[in-house]
């Protein structure tokens, strides 16, 4: 997707040969006409899957996922990372290892928010080691739902994430994909090689 590149060109910060700063426009301060477009194209990708709910974790997912879920015409639901009084029962959990952060939460969703028909659509800011995709998928599968595809805003291509997810059978789709972060700048997997 050639506006997400070009933003990732423009104001993502290298920090080092494993991570990619873009709270600029995506995981903090959000640049609503990227995100609405993301969505479109998301929409485009897995128009065909018969889609019926959209899931992802909180927060950065958040934004990329509604705007799915409105082209789509279907619910969001996001996974908890906070435990809420109000969620205390009837809920799926998984434990789910961010790379970003080094920390694995505990994450919930409500078992009255996805149904054995329900197929489901994975959307997510980052793919590295594949972590939060399977935690994901896990509890899709929990429900006795179907993962109708995973999304991805960045998939950083040279960690196994990408890789493991299309092995475990998942129709993935990512926006940009990463070939790696070396000497402080980006290389993009070229088109043609996706």
């Amino acid at each position: 997707m050639k506006l997400l590149r070009d933003k990732v060109i423009s104001d993502g910060i290298v920090l080092n040969n494993q991570v990619l700063k873009v709270d600029s426009f995506l995981n903090h301060q959000m640049d609503p006409v990227l995100m609405q477009e993301m969505g479109k194209e998301f929409a485009r990708l897995f128009a065909e899957q018969g889609v019926t709910r959209v899931l992802t974790i909180e927060s950065s997912g958040i934004a990329p996922a509604i705007m799915t879920a409105l082209e789509l015409g279907v619910p969001l639901i996001f996974a908890r990372k906070q435990k809420s009084l109000t969620l205390r029962e009837d809920i799926f959990t998984e434990k789910v290892y961010s790379f970003t952060k080094q920390e694995t939460n505990e994450v919930t969703v409500s078992k009255k928010f996805i149904h054995a028909t329900d197929r489901v659509l994975i959307i997510d800011d980052f793919l590295a080691n594949g972590e939060a995709a399977f935690g994901l998928a896990r509890i899709v599968e929990q429900a006795g739902a179907s993962v109708a595809g995973i999304g991805i805003v960045i998939e950083k291509a040279f960690q196994p994430g990408g890789k493991n997810l299309i092995e475990a059978g998942y129709r993935l789709k990512s926006l940009v994909r990463i070939a790696g972060l070396e000497d402080g700048q980006v290389q993009f997997v070229e088109e043609d090689e996706a």
